[in-house]
């Protein structure tokens, strides 16, 4: 992880000086740390991998609240990292930059580099596989309840 993070650190030092348009940092950021971390998990594909770890985890909760608090966020987040599991890659993508990172269609359009039309499509097609997964775990929840 740390590699990758200075990965992105240095690509972002050294094409900051080139990006043309300010008010798009944010999203040069996020297409860097993007391509960064795809390179990465090709490569880690080719290798053997233990201890495996998601980026969701208890570490991403803040040790100021209290142990009920921590679990409670991280059975969240874990929630959160399965139902984001069950959508395909373009889905999940779009639903992440829009849902999580607060970007507007058109800023995720134009990052993820496909018409308009597509990105409110796939959004659309995102939030109604996430709704379905959601019940789906609800209604598990309810009949494991009873």
């Amino acid at each position: 992880m740390d590699d990758v993070v200075q990965e992105v650190f240095i690509v972002i030092h050294a094409k900051l000086d080139g990006l043309e348009n300010p008010e798009a940092l944010r999203s040069f950021i996020y297409g860097v740390v993007r391509r960064t971390v795809s390179t990465h998990r090709r490569a880690q594909r080719a290798r053997p991998v233990t201890g495996l770890t998601t980026s969701v985890g208890p570490q991403a909760v803040s040790h100021s609240s209290s142990p009920l608090e921590q679990a409670e966020a991280n059975a969240e987040l874990q929630l959160l990292a399965k139902l984001l599991d069950e959508l395909d890659e373009p889905k999940r993508e779009m639903f992440a930059l829009v849902e999580l990172e607060e970007l507007t269609v058109p800023e995720a359009a134009e990052l993820l580099e496909i018409p308009l039309n597509t990105a409110y499509s796939r959004l659309r097609l995102a939030r109604q596989a996430f709704e379905a997964a959601l019940s789906r775990h609800h209604a598990r929840t309810r009949e494991g309840s009873r």
